[in-house]
């Protein structure tokens, strides 16, 4: 129980990476502030942590909706009295196509959930970490860190090269707080986001490469699962990691070495 009486808010907590680290959290004895778009989804992540004995609370949120998050945030500390952890996860695949075909309609959505939705999760919960300090776990994606092979993935891959960039400066703002700021870099894994994914021209984009046998070699090319990261997610959201900070971890299983 690392975490207990510590307050934790998880975005996109109703599937993948963002339900495996809420639960996570919740088993290391924090208060978890489940947020999410479909109410349905974070009920369940929520009922599952309270069905082990642990707290948690529904906040229904667009993450890229300034009044809704403001709300839900104030809404967590007035239940729980604190903040100290935030998992800033909740994203999307959005449209993959040739530049020239992406329209920017598709671009600005995923913009608007990628990037304004890391930006307000920060802007609104910052100041409940200034009290007593606390880490913060983005998720983004070995996509435009380590690799940039996925066809048509440039606003995809755009946001997540953006979300490292703000980690690494925030941690230099926020260190006088006692406010770490990190990132996990996920390779393949066995998450739902593909169910929000669109794709177009991909032979238009798609650059041949040739792998080893195994794409993945630590697990013969099988993805991961979103467990793998909720683990690096618990280890910086604990005192384990209390001298880290700024620092984009690759959770990938040495996928993003090959490309």
């Amino acid at each position: 129980m690392e975490l207990q009486g510590r307050v934790a808010l998880v975005t996109g907590a109703g599937s993948g990476i963002g339900k495996a680290s809420a639960l996570a959290l919740g088993r290391e004895g924090a208060a978890v502030g489940v947020l999410g778009r479909t109410v349905s989804e974070i009920e369940k992540t929520a009922r599952e942590i309270t069905d082990h004995g642990g707290r948690a609370i529904v906040l229904e949120a667009d993450v890229a909706d300034e009044a809704k998050m403001r709300a839900a945030v104030d809404k967590l500390v007035n239940e729980f009295g604190r903040l100290d952890v935030v998992v800033a996860n909740a994203g999307v695949n959005g449209v993959w196509a040739p530049i020239d075909d992406l329209k920017p309609d598709e671009w600005d959505a995923t913009m608007r959930i990628n990037l304004r939705g890391t930006y307000l999760t920060f802007h609104t919960t910052v100041t409940h970490l200034k009290k007593a300090g606390g880490s913060v776990i983005v998720v983004s994606s070995i996509n435009g860190n380590r690799t940039f092979t996925t066809p048509g993935a440039t606003a995809y891959s755009a946001t997540k090269a953006a979300q490292v960039a703000m980690v690494q400066q925030l941690a230099l703002e926020l260190g006088k707080h006692a406010i770490r700021v990190n990132a996990v870099c996920p390779g393949a894994i066995d998450t739902e986001i593909d169910d929000n994914t669109k794709i177009r021209g991909e032979d238009e984009t798609e650059v041949p490469v040739e792998f080893p046998k195994g794409e993945i070699p630590i697990s013969g090319g099988k993805p991961g699962h979103s467990e793998d990261v909720a683990d690096v997610i618990l280890f910086l959201a604990s005192d384990r990691s209390k001298h880290i900070t700024g620092t984009p971890i690759y959770v990938d299983g040495g996928q993003g070495l090959l490309r």
